[in-house]
């Protein structure tokens, strides 16, 4: 029907038809009465008074016919009017005024919106998403108007997809707790981080890194307002005027971008692979996903910041990975393949066609880039634009390039290296950090290189040289300039030694051989060969557990000298030395042998040992009747002395010194060592109860290893240790007795006279009076033994004469007297004779020779009186004439004091080295 309504009812017929968002019924009305409802007013109504729930496919039609003004075509429909048509036009005046109808300017409106239905259009976004929280009902609101106004292409495409991706397509389980709003009102910086803050958090997130990048940060970057020299006082929201176009403290260009690199470092020195994915998967700035909305563009100045800014922080990202392990590396070398692929510079080669070539990259890092002033980029500012490490040119590609291979070979064999480590040795150059690094690398090289690749070792030796010198062509190799490469202080024969004993260690003698030997250009000189060669032999040796030279370390020590027959002659001083100390190694293996409680053996422990002579002592205490291999242990002192062990600077000498001891010295040495020896065999054997060993050890070797040139420590006690022992029941007995007594008991104090006689003549002066004690009392013992041996003689003898007497023929009494008289001539004979019972010939030949007599015996604390009846005695016995038994049996014992006289002749006199005693008169 025909409406004829007033202006107050239309306006309340409209604000009824927009709360019951009866869109078709307000078309209609408008169709009719345009005149008095105009654009501006609509809008305002149903900015007001449309329900924000409404679904904006219902409504942005009726918006674009608004804005066109254009109702002509709109169904003309009956409209229901009761609402209003009841109402008194005052009370639709009133009703009117009190409407709260905003209007559509608000505060700090963008400078383009200038139109009514830009300002309706942002204003129904805010409010829809605030009061409904319908985020997603955006995009169809404002898609139709995206060619309207560039503002609201801006709100679209920098702030309502971000948020509304972030919120409700790719992290819908974590959102923003932000209106469009609020999050537009958010510095960049934070927003930014918002944005980021799901961005690669788990694991199986990686391969959508790009994609968060692309959709997230690509679009946000369209905003004038995010660049400084582009901002205005009027921004999209309100409240945006308090932004100064220098808010930012930091002097970024374009603040959020670079919270955008710095969200990209910092994964790189926590989680690499959010940054490497991110680096992979995403292009840049250039690279940006507005989901169907169109195109937009930068201008070239602000394109080219961030791709420049883009490379440094993926070069950076590189610089910052901190696990040294083959996938971070070989991640770090894609991230530089990848920007200098970006950048336009020579296409890299893929890592491992790049360490199979060792590519020369010295030549390519020019300038001063590689220089320890730059060091300190490694660790700070790597995103300032004067850090040269990270610019985006060539030479700091190449030197990444470079120093990331560098990390990885050294990665590769056993000793992880970052990039920055890497990084540090290139550029500081510092000899001693270089040195340790290549050897903990030729370390690991020996400790788990195979047995038998020799490829293996010849790259292993191709990739070492190159990591001195990143592949220097040979001019440069010649020329004064120091090498570039991460060992380029450390000299090349240095690096050629560690290998050569790697290559040793690993039995890889062939090849060894064929490098350094037989090689027409000789990495090393002789002498350099010499002394690795013996280095490697002694290490061997060091770690060998068994002493035996067929097995083990000593084995490997053998090979290795003669592993280079043209270098390592046998005659060579140094190779006797080694040999020598082989063999008496293998002597040790064939006994048991514990030095310390719970740690067997091994051969370092001769080597190093202060007194290798003792370590034949332990065998002899481990080993029982050991002390009857003189000979061989003799031998095994001959090998020490040989070897060097013992000599008293030995700690000086080192096996490739080429010094051997001179032949006297070595003589000395031999005799000292089988003195000592011999010493501990005799001691040995009497600590066993065999006395018999001992005693033949005395009165064969002594003689002939003590001469007057040497003093002598060791056997003069070992004789005196064998003329005190005394018979036990443990005492093994001898085998055969030869021309000796037959009575146990005297021929043993014997054999203990013997031996003290030796010790005599041997013994350093102060010593001697302990030995004529023991003499004394030995002979004491022995003329106590004869007088019981001659008392059971005459108790056999009176015995025999029982017998006799019962003879017929007077026979029995004959033979009595005769034994009588025989008996009385034998205890003549026989009577005892004292050390000091000395004949007339030997006193005269006594005072010719041993001033110093007189005072021995009266040490020996005898009187004269006692000694003039001693020499009468003695004179009375050797005169005598008796049966020939009985001067056969009296030269017998004779020996043995003659023995000792001789002794005190020829030998105390000097040794005591006393002065002539005054003459006394007869």
């Amino acid at each position: 029907m025909a409406l004829l309504l007033s202006p107050a009812k239309l306006v309340l017929l409209a604000v009824n038809f927009a709360v019951q968002a009866d869109i078709s019924s307000l078309k209609s009305l408008i169709a009719r009465h345009g005149a008095v409802l105009r654009t501006e007013l609509l809008l305002r109504i149903v900015l007001a008074y449309l329900p924000e729930t409404l679904q904006s496919s219902e409504y942005v039609g009726f918006i674009a016919e608004l804005k066109d003004g254009d109702f002509n075509d709109a169904e003309l429909l009956d409209i229901d009017c009761s609402a209003v048509a009841a109402l008194s036009e005052e009370d639709a005046t009133k009703k009117v005024r009190k409407l709260r109808l905003q209007p559509l300017a608000f505060p700090d409106i963008p400078a383009d919106a200038e139109d009514a239905t830009t300002l309706f259009l942002l204003r129904r976004s805010y409010k829809v998403d605030e009061e409904a929280g319908l985020l997603d009902e955006l995009p169809g609101l404002l898609a139709p108007f995206l060619d309207h106004s560039p503002c609201i292409r801006t709100l679209m495409v920098s702030t309502l997809l971000p948020l509304l991706r972030r919120n409700c397509e790719y992290h819908p389980q974590e959102p923003i707790p932000y209106t469009l709003l609020g999050f537009q009102e958010l510095p960049d910086r934070v927003a930014i981080n918002l944005l980021l803050s799901q961005t690669g958090v788990r694991e199986t997130d990686l391969p959508l890194v790009g994609r968060d990048l692309k959709g997230l940060i690509g679009p946000w970057l369209f905003n004038e307002n995010r660049w400084k020299g582009r901002r205005k006082r009027s921004s999209v929201g309100p409240g945006a005027a308090n932004q100064e176009p220098d808010a930012e403290p930091d002097g970024s260009v374009c603040p959020g971008w670079e919270q955008v690199l710095q969200w990209l470092t910092s994964h790189a020195s926590k989680s690499w692979k959010v940054a490497l994915s991110a680096i992979e998967q995403w292009e840049g700035p250039s690279d940006v996903d507005l989901g169907g909305l169109g195109m937009m563009w930068l201008n070239d100045e602000e394109q080219d910041h961030l791709e420049q800014e883009y490379a440094r922080a993926a070069l950076a990202c590189a610089y910052l990975i901190p696990e040294a392990s083959s996938e971070s590396l070989d991640g770090a070398y894609r991230i530089v393949a990848k920007i200098a692929g970006l950048l336009d510079q020579d296409p890299m080669a893929p890592l491992q066609s790049a360490l199979a070539i060792l590519p020369p990259l010295a030549e390519h890092v020019t300038g001063n880039v590689a220089v320890p002033k730059h060091a300190a980029y490694l660790r700070n500012n790597l995103l300032d634009t004067s850090n040269v490490l990270t610019s985006p040119t060539p030479t700091s590609t190449v030197l990444l390039q470079a120093i990331i291979l560098s990390a990885l070979i050294l990665t590769n064999y056993g000793s992880p290296c970052t990039v920055r480590r890497a990084g540090e040795l290139a550029l500081l150059q510092d000899e001693r950090e270089q040195k340790t690094e290549a050897t903990k690398l030729i370390n690991a090289l020996a400790s788990s290189g195979p047995k038998t690749d020799d490829k293996f070792w010849i790259k292993a030796r191709n990739e070492l040289l190159w990591l001195r010198d990143w592949g220097a062509e040979e001019s440069s190799r010649l020329s004064d300039s120091p090498a570039r490469g991460v060992f380029g202080k450390v000299k090349k024969e240095f690096l050629e030694v560690d290998l050569l004993k790697a290559l040793l260690a690993n039995t890889r003698y062939t090849l060894a051989r064929s490098i350094y030997e037989e090689s027409p250009d000789h990495p090393l000189s002789q002498k350099l060969l010499e002394s690795a060669v013996y280095s490697t032999a002694m290490t061997a040796y060091d770690n060998a557990s068994n002493p035996n030279r067929t097995r083990g370390g000593l084995r490997k020590c053998d090979e290795i000298i003669k592993a280079f027959p043209e270098t390592i002659e046998k005659s060579a001083p140094a190779a006797k030395k080694i040999e020598a100390l082989l063999q008496a190694t293998h002597l040790l293996s064939e006994y048991r042998l514990v030095l310390k409680q719970g740690e067997p053996f091994t051969p370092v422990v001769l080597r190093v040992h202060k007194d290798p002579i003792s370590i034949i002592g332990k065998i002899l205490e481990q080993n029982p009747k050991s002390y009857t291999r003189l000979h061989d242990l003799v031998d095994l002192g001959h090998r020490m002395v040989q070897a060097g062990l013992t000599s008293p600077n030995k700690e000086k000498q080192t096996h490739d010194s080429g010094k051997l001891l001179s032949q006297e010295e070595q003589k000395e040495e031999r005799l000292t060592a089988e003195r000592r020896i011999t010493a501990m065999c005799i001691d040995a054997a009497l600590t066993e109860d065999d006395f018999e060993t001992a005693y033949s050890y005395v009165v064969n070797r002594l003689s002939s290893l003590s001469t007057a040139s040497q003093t002598d420590d060791y056997l003069w006690k070992a004789a005196l240790q064998a003329g005190k022992y005394r018979r036990t029941g443990r005492t093994i007995r001898p085998t055969h007795l030869g021309t000796t007594s037959g009575n146990p008991e005297i021929r043993h104090l014997e054999q203990r006279i013997e031996c003290l006689s030796a010790a005599l003549r041997i013994a350093p002066p102060p010593t001697l009076q302990e030995i004529i004690n023991a003499f004394r009392r030995a002979e004491e013992e022995l003329v106590a033994a004869m007088q019981v041996e001659d008392e059971q003689e005459d108790a056999w003898d009176t015995a025999g004469d029982t017998i006799y007497g019962h003879m017929p023929g007077g026979f029995a009494a004959q033979n009595a007297s005769a034994s009588k008289t025989t008996s009385r001539r034998h205890q003549v004979e026989e009577a005892p004779m004292s050390l000091f019972d000395l004949s007339k010939a030997s006193v005269m030949s006594a005072q010719r020779n041993l001033t110093a007599l007189s005072s021995l015996q009266r040490s020996a604390g005898l009187g004269r009186s006692n000694t003039n009846t001693s020499n009468a005695s003695t004179e009375h016995t050797i005169g005598s004439d008796g049966e020939d038994g009985h001067q056969s049996r009296v030269r017998k014992r004779d020996q043995l004091r003659n023995a000792a006289m001789g002794t005190l002749v020829s030998g105390v006199g000097w040794l005591v080295g006393a002065p002539a005693p005054p003459q006394q008169e007869s």
